[in-house]
């Protein structure tokens, strides 16, 4: 299970019969990582036609690949890995990055901040100010052994930039 913050919302579960859209792209862990993100997503993201806000969807993926960069830890290739994957009943989209470094000091502190916040915001405030979801858990290989963790977002079809 994901560890949401204190005010999230439990995720819902994106089976792949049921995800109109899916896609993964090994990025490299440097300072590129965060453009090379949002390069990638906000065209695969079009292509699938998911009707909520793209650019705002990019903007998330960037800070996320960004955020384990600097903060995580890179796998034995030198890569993290972007994922995007639309729910199919609901719209919203599912953001996550994995990284090598299977903890996340200050979670509770770091994914709570406010979406009203207006001095230069650090990457995780995004997904909050477009109204979504920020949560992480370890990640296992198929041996059930600890090689990381996934940072996601959960991110409304419908918002529109209001607040």
């Amino acid at each position: 299970m994901l560890r949401p913050t204190d005010t999230a919302t439990a995720l819902l579960p994106l089976p792949a019969e049921r995800s109109p859209f899916r896609w993964t792209a090994r990025l490299a862990a440097n300072d590129g990582a965060a453009a090379n993100a949002r390069l990638r997503a906000r065209p695969r993201l079009t292509m699938s036609k998911w009707p909520g806000n793209i650019d705002a969807a990019a903007r998330v993926a960037s800070h996320l690949a960004d955020n384990a960069v600097r903060h995580g830890k890179p796998f034995p290739d030198d890569k993290i890995v972007l994922r995007l994957l639309a729910h199919g009943e609901t719209d919203e989209l599912l953001v996550e990055v994995d990284d090598a470094f299977p903890d996340f000091p200050r979670f509770d502190q770091v994914a709570n901040q406010s979406p009203e916040s207006r001095l230069s915001p650090p990457g995780l405030w995004w997904p909050a100010h477009y109204r979504g979801t920020i949560s992480w858990d370890l990640k296992r290989d198929g041996d059930g052994m600890v090689i990381g963790k996934t940072v996601q977002a959960l991110l409304p079809a419908t918002w529109d930039g209001s607040a």
